[in-house]
């Protein structure tokens, strides 16, 4: 099955790498005043790991987001959401019009600020997953010390172009196949009759001993780039995947270097399948042990998700461990949310068990170990009805190189599970592009609102300098991140041309950080019975004393939020 489909955009069809990087560079090409692409490194295979930096002055310093997509190999939505959310960003600035259902005070706001679009995390990955199928978790390869260790390695041996999955008979087998839903296996039960079966992937055994069958790895032997992360990581076998130690992979390294290089990230968009759901932190600690006043962002944050691509937002430890109270480690948007200070979360696209009419269960991570028989009837169902049979085929026999005689065929997952029919994908598109433009308004937007020149009298001039904040957030975003070395305070600097500065140490001047507006949602102080606005926090004021006529130039801003100058002539005073 090609799921890369000639002639069909990003919208429509899941692109393979050589697409994706012509799509890339013709923005790139036809927007050189408002585009930046640049490999930020390369995989071990040779392919670019591609960011397209999006807004005026785009090698420059402003207020930014981060979108990344397909860090899982048959993760493919993610790359589409990822490149639909640059298109909009480049419609900001090359369509008079706002986007659908933008007022068009945001999109003045919006044209302030960059956005850098990781589409592929994993182009290896992925790669592969397109070409022919099978699991891939991160990236086709494995670490060093599982290489020659007996392994599944997936193969199409039936020559149809796509891997699914082998089945042996055995009487201790812990599969059946289903009486009315041909190609689809359910677990056995003590009540079925035979015969029994085992599943294994399509593919042949690497280093096999010619007898001892190995368990197919899901993680063991292979680095998953969501576990190779620094904050809390924690090696093998606390955490599988993990790597060597922090960034060991190429990728996960090229991502680590951007993010410390650009302090300005105040947003990121982590875009995984599938589910339909946003996981925000905390991931280590409940709601009642996170900062509050982070948690009341988030809340707004889940209303838009609601809104929009009509996901719920859950809390990533109360709701997404897999294990009760055994919290992932080494996680991105761990690292983005605790390291960079980043407004940070997950979108699990493609909401199939919403498709599927599926119960809530008590914690969302449910979903994916909590599918009866009948849920199970009614995937292949949908999947014949709704998705053109592109999951589950009919078993033919087969002789195996090692096994001998099997049979193939079963679920192929990549297109109705792993990722939604591509007839589907210009709504999600469309959804979650206008879900992150809302993300992005709440950024800081620093304005100087008045500048200055008082005379004194004996030639002596007083310049004055008032700033605010007018975005959502404050300038050092968000609470968690507040204290960060690099997360440095707004600053004023001084120069001038033909006058004097009288105290040349106030040359520099710290502000600090200003507060933003907003306060999130859930807040006592937006209550009927005692409203209130905080103070003036979001303001701050500087002011130099010069003698002599010429002019000056202020400058003010921060790494992280870029710098505003704004210049004053000096006039001869009496």
């Amino acid at each position: 099955m090609a799921l890369n489909t000639p002639g069909k955009s990003f919208r429509h069809t899941y692109l393979d790498y050589d697409r994706l990087s012509r799509q890339l560079q013709d923005w790139a090409g036809k927007y050189p005043e408002i585009t930046e692409l640049r490999s930020i490194g390369k995989t071990p295979e040779g392919r670019d790991i591609w960011v397209l930096s999006i807004g005026k002055d785009p090698g420059g310093v402003r207020p930014a987001t981060w979108v990344d997509g397909n860090m899982h190999g048959g993760e493919l939505a993610g790359s589409s959401v990822a490149l639909a959310i640059a298109e909009a960003a480049l419609r900001l600035h090359t369509d008079d019009a706002p986007p659908a259902g933008l007022p068009a005070h945001l999109r003045d706001a919006l044209r302030g600020l960059h956005f850098h679009i990781c589409p592929r995390i994993s182009p290896d990955g992925a790669e592969r997953v397109l070409r022919q199928g099978g699991f891939v978790r991160s990236a086709p390869r494995r670490q060093p010390h599982a290489e020659n260790q007996p392994h599944w390695r997936v193969e199409d041996l039936d020559g149809d172009g796509v891997c699914r999955y082998l089945r042996m008979r055995d009487d201790a087998g812990d599969f059946v196949e289903s009486a009315s839903h041909p190609g689809l296996m359910l677990p056995r039960r003590v009540e079925d009759p035979p015969p029994y079966w085992r599943l294994y992937p399509e593919g042949v055994i690497e280093h096999w001993d010619g007898h001892t069958i190995p368990e197919p790895e899901l993680l063991r032997g292979t680095p998953d780039f969501n576990r190779n992360f620094p904050w809390s990581w924690r090696p093998e076998p606390h955490q599988a995947g993990a790597g060597d130690y922090p960034g060991s992979e190429p990728e996960t390294q090229a991502v680590m270097a951007f993010a410390v290089a650009h302090p300005n990230l105040y947003a990121w968009l982590n875009l995984h399948t599938f589910g339909g759901v946003f996981i925000r932190p905390a991931q280590d600690v409940p709601d009642t042990r996170m900062d509050q006043a982070d948690l009341g962002v988030y809340r707004q944050l889940a209303v838009w998700g609601e809104r929009h691509p009509g996901y719920p937002t859950v809390s990533g430890y109360e709701e997404f461990t897999y294990e009760p109270d055994k919290p992932l480690h080494g996680d991105l948007t761990d690292f983005a949310y605790h390291q960079r200070g980043c407004l940070a979360e997950v979108c699990e696209l493609w909401d199939l068990f919403r498709q599927l009419d599926l119960p809530k269960p008590r914690r969302f991570v449910d979903h994916y170990t909590a599918l009866s028989r009948s849920d199970m009837g009614r995937l292949a169902d949908w999947d014949e009805r709704r998705n053109a049979g592109r999951i589950f085929q009919p078993w033919a026999p087969l002789e195996h190189p090692q096994l001998g005689a099997v049979e193939i065929g079963g679920h192929d997952p990549r297109v109705g599970i792993w990722n939604p029919p591509p007839e589907k994908l210009p709504t999600i598109c469309d959804s979650m592009s206008a879900y992150w433009l809302l993300v992005a308004s709440l950024l800081p937007r620093l304005s100087v609102e008045a500048l200055d020149c008082v005379p004194l009298g004996e030639n002596h001039q007083e310049i004055r300098i008032s700033v605010a904040n007018h975005g959502y957030l404050p300038t050092n975003g968000i609470s968690a991140g507040r204290e960060a070395p690099w997360n440095t305070p707004v600053e004023a600097n001084f120069g001038s041309h033909g006058c004097d500065l009288i105290e040349p140490l106030q040359r520099r001047q710290t502000l600090g950080h200003l507060d933003g507006w907003g306060r999130g949602l859930g807040q006592a102080s937006q209550m009927p019975w005692f409203q209130h606005s905080s103070g003036s926090d979001n303001r701050a004021r500087a002011s130099w004393i010069v003698r002599g006529t010429g002019t000056v130039t202020i400058k003010v801003g921060s790494p992280r939020l870029g710098y505003v100058e704004r210049c004053i002539p000096v006039p001869a005073s009496s």
